[in-house]
């Protein structure tokens, strides 16, 4: 029964999909939190205390694919056209952006970041970064309107 459970494909990316279609059933934004690493492809310039949270929707990708081992698109960052691939063991959470739903995943093991002197029961502190930067997003709205409501909070639940 071991050799069955370890040849077992993760089941990280089949939720990944499953809560990507979830996003865009419900009319919503989906966003992937990152964390930075080996394999990882994305605007250095956007990451924020090793992490990075990307747009996944349909009007900000082109060409998505959601594998078993990648995520891989092209997008735009500053109105330059960039192409990103994301290692599946490194997407920390996928959720809406509008209600904050999704769901989050353990950070991958990597070796440069766990410290000797760190206790080995404490988990790793999920934070989400700021939305990149697009053509659209970086206009300044006019003093008419109201300001943005705050953005939603991804908790990890155990």
């Amino acid at each position: 029964m071991m050799d069955q459970e370890q040849s077992l494909p993760s089941t990280r990316p089949y939720l990944i999909r499953a809560l990507y279609e979830w996003c865009v059933d419900g009319g919503f934004t989906p966003f992937l939190a990152v964390q930075v690493g080996p394999g990882v492809r994305v605007p250095m310039e956007f990451v924020r205390d090793g992490q990075i949270t990307l747009n996944i929707g349909a009007d900000a990708t082109q060409g998505l694919q959601i594998g078993n081992e990648w995520i891989e698109f092209k997008a735009r960052f500053g109105g330059v056209a960039r192409e990103l691939l994301v290692p599946i063991d490194h997407v920390l959470a996928i959720y809406a952006r509008e209600n904050g739903q999704g769901m989050a995943f353990p950070a991958p093991e990597l070796e440069a970041e766990a410290p000797e002197s760190a206790s080995a029961d404490s988990a790793p502190v999920l934070r989400l970064a700021p939305e990149p930067e697009t053509a659209e997003s970086s206009h300044n709205p006019p003093p008419d309107e109201p300001p943005p409501s705050p953005r939603p909070a991804l908790k990890r639940v155990k």
